[in-house]
């Protein structure tokens, strides 16, 4: 059950009650693909680095290590050894990305597997049966998300599909949730609003939605093309068509400065793999912009990656050495800029939540981005 706490003008500030323990929204989901955040972190580290949920990949976990195998050892909390809450995406997304291995129909895609090439078939029911499998406390629905510049006519046929398909989710969901041997009893569906830039089909796609009573729901179809602007544009016209009483979670987004924007347009919910991804290429967050610890100009910086950090790595480590770490290609040089930023990013949500509290927020995202603009 969410609980809305506080609003700021559209920003909302509550908690999601969920079986796997609470959720302080907003919130930034830190995405671990295959059961594993990228750059060798560990269960203990994302307790460490405040780490609230954790989201993994319906699609990639079905095809390696298969989600029956995650069943038999006994679901993915238990499999992963982590007790609080994971998302699992439904598989949608990789429709988008992996379209030149998929066909679409009405029953649901036909994929080729990115690791060995395998037929794959999944509809709604499969992406409800995986889920289920993966036991997962919050399950998507499956949907399709077509590229954020496509067609109108294309785009009003795949929202239509998208739809149907939620329904067939709702009802997989429910049965599956009644089943004697099901991992997770109480896993929550949201649904996905899509309709890539047309605010109109989006817009009538999330009154269509929001009548479904789902215990949350999500803006998928965004940063897939678009620019930022219009990114904000379709939030500001759509969110307020959702349930402001259930929790609203832009998918795969994004940057700093995109979470504070959509916080303040009334989102809660956010993951991507911006933090992870780079830190293993040596590009680290801080309060006055992003460092390239690649630059010369660290080498003999014996200064933390931030001053006042309490993250892993800036408690011990210096620029320098970590600059020296990833040039000879250690692993741990990735893993301490990918420990860095995810507390970056946690932390920062954490003082969102503070602002919000406060009745500042406004005050709060206008100082965070002058900063984050500076030079450090």
């Amino acid at each position: 059950m969410y609980e809305l706490l506080k609003t700021e003008g559209r920003a909302k500030r509550g908690v999601l009650h969920t079986v796997h323990g609470d959720i302080q929204t907003p919130v930034f989901m830190n995405v671990g693909t295959a059961a594993a955040i990228k750059g060798a972190v560990s269960t203990e580290d994302l307790e460490q680095i405040k780490t609230q949920v954790q989201l993994s990949n319906t699609y990639h976990l079905h095809v390696r290590p298969g989600d029956e195998i995650v069943k038999k050892m006994g679901g993915l909390h238990k499999f992963m050894s982590w007790d609080k809450p994971i998302l699992t995406d439904s598989g949608g997304f990789q429709v988008f990305s992996l379209a030149g291995l998929r066909k679409i129909k009405e029953e649901g895609v036909t994929f080729h597997s990115h690791v060995d090439g395998r037929k794959i078939f999944m509809g709604p029911e499969e992406s409800m049966q995986i889920q289920s499998n993966l036991g997962s406390t919050i399950a998507m629905a499956f949907d399709e998300c077509p590229p954020a510049l496509a067609e109108r006519d294309y785009v009003m046929r795949s929202v239509e599909r998208t739809t149907r398909w939620l329904k067939r989710c709702k009802l997989e969901m429910a049965r599956l949730n009644q089943l004697e041997d099901t991992v997770n009893p109480h896993q929550l569906l949201f649904g996905i609003n899509q309709g890539a830039i047309y605010a109109d089909i989006r817009i009538e796609h999330a009154k269509q939605i929001a009548d479904m009573e789902l215990p949350g729901y999500a803006v998928g179809g965004l940063a897939v093309g678009e620019s930022h602007e219009q990114m904000y544009y379709i939030l500001e016209e759509v969110v307020p068509y959702l349930p402001k009483n259930k929790p609203t979670y832009l998918m795969g987004v994004g940057t700093p400065a995109n979470i504070l924007e959509a916080v303040e347009r009334g989102v809660d919910f956010f993951d991507c793999v911006y933090p992870s991804r780079n830190g293993r290429h040596g590009h680290v967050y801080t309060n006055n912009g992003k460092l390239n610890l690649f630059n010369k100009k660290f080498e003999l910086d014996a200064r933390p990656i931030e001053e006042g950090c309490g993250c892993p790595a800036c408690r011990r480590y210096s620029r320098a050495y970590i600059r020296h770490l990833l040039k000879a290609k250690e692993m741990l040089g990735m893993r301490l800029c990918v420990l860095h930023n995810l507390y970056f990013y946690n932390t920062m949500m954490e003082e969102i939540r503070a602002a919000l509290d406060e009745g500042r927020f406004a005050e709060y995202k206008k100082q965070k981005l002058d900063q984050m603009q500076s030079d450090v």
